[in-house]
């Protein structure tokens, strides 16, 4: 089975919004139900996301690492801000062009010096708590990770994978492997026959051409 979690992560409450005007968006509903359906069964989760607000993506992590099956992550574009944390739930790997962002947690606020205040100190806490996702993954200290995010911190492929954040970096090959393994016995049954139909037909094609008449 394939999960996709592309677009702005958003609570469950703002789905209808971002379907009205039509921005691609995955809230924690779409991953819980789908991981529902798949019932304990193998899952591919493709990651292209910005990022979005982060307790949707603490939800949809902790989701994935409750899940009894088998999953497999696989960053094939951008895994930015709260999309790098749900990247961390498990195993994953990562395509050769695309990129991991990491960063200080921001809000809004209005008020006094004291909500201010307020405010730094419950970011400050937030950025503690979306750092233990990445200590858990790459077995780094959190005195490692947080300078990182406090610089907002861009990672190449390979890079990322140096630092612990994905497991490797991979090729179309992979990638090719990581989808025959979602589809059915029959769909892989009815590929194989049509490819060497058209093989076939290619090779009499080939002898007819070769006949001169």
């Amino acid at each position: 089975m394939e999960i996709q979690i592309k677009g702005t992560i958003i609570p469950n409450d703002d789905k209808q919004l971002y379907e009205y005007f039509g921005f691609e968006n995955t809230c924690p509903n779409d991953v819980s139900a789908a991981l529902e359906n798949a019932d304990g069964d193998d899952i591919d989760i493709y990651i292209n996301s910005g990022g979005g607000e982060i307790f949707s993506a603490t939800e949809i992590y902790s989701a994935i690492q409750k899940y009894k099956g088998n999953i497999r992550l696989h960053v094939t574009g951008l895994a930015a801000s709260a999309a790098s944390v749900i990247m961390c739930a498990g195993e994953c790997d990562i395509t050769p062009t695309s990129m991991v962002m990491i960063h200080n947690v921001s809000s809004l606020a209005y008020g006094n010096f004291k909500d201010f205040k307020h405010e730094s100190e419950t970011l400050r806490k937030a950025d503690k708590a979306m750092c233990s996702a990445y200590v858990h993954k790459t077995g780094k200290s959190e005195s490692e990770i947080l300078p990182l995010m406090d610089k907002e911190t861009w990672f190449t492929a390979q890079e990322a994978v140096d630092l612990g954040l994905c497991d490797r970096v991979v090729g179309r090959e992979t990638l090719v492997n990581a989808y025959c393994s979602i589809v059915t016995d029959q769909q892989r049954n009815e590929y194989i026959k049509a490819a060497k139909k058209a093989k076939a037909q290619l090779r009499l094609e080939k002898i007819k051409g070769d006949v001169k008449i």
